[in-house]
């Protein structure tokens, strides 16, 4: 799994419009991004995440961030997910999951992906990350934390 200090790998994935979103085209106006892997749209626990990402949503924005989630569900998923739930960020398709390995946050023996948010800067360094499969409350206060220190 990628440390903090080290630089976050490229990619190019589509989104939930099937439009291609990279990592250098989501950091080019200087805003840090918050990075978080899933394992599964619809699931209990990543719907809690997704929503509360959500119900914060305009606090991040106001502290010069944006959020993007990634797991290795369809786009044609990743659209009724992200309108089930109103949630006002691109969730990106990450087929093969080549970008959960790249972060290394594939889960044990392959299976799955490790619930993992990434703060990661325009200069494409990992500031800061959390990892909790379970707890998505740590993930929440991540981005509170990441929030507060931005503004």
């Amino acid at each position: 799994m990628l440390k903090i200090g080290d630089s976050a790998p490229e990619f190019e994935l589509l989104d939930e419009n099937s439009a291609a979103i990279s990592l250098v085209s989501l950091l080019a106006d200087g805003q840090p991004l918050i990075l978080y892997f899933y394992p599964a749209d619809f699931t209990p626990a990543c719907t809690m995440e997704a929503c509360s990402i959500r119900d914060i949503h305009d606090d991040i924005l106001g502290a010069d961030l944006k959020v993007v989630g990634v797991s290795p569900q369809s786009v044609a998923s990743h659209q009724r997910f992200k309108t089930s739930h109103k949630l006002p960020f691109p969730l990106l398709f990450d087929e093969g999951k080549k970008v959960v390995r790249a972060y290394g946050v594939d889960g044990p023996m392959g299976f799955g992906v490790r619930r993992t948010t990434f703060l990661i800067n325009a200069e494409k360094k990992i500031l800061n990350r959390v990892n909790s499969e379970f707890f998505v409350g740590s993930h929440i206060k991540f981005i509170e934390a990441a929030i507060q220190s931005a503004s």
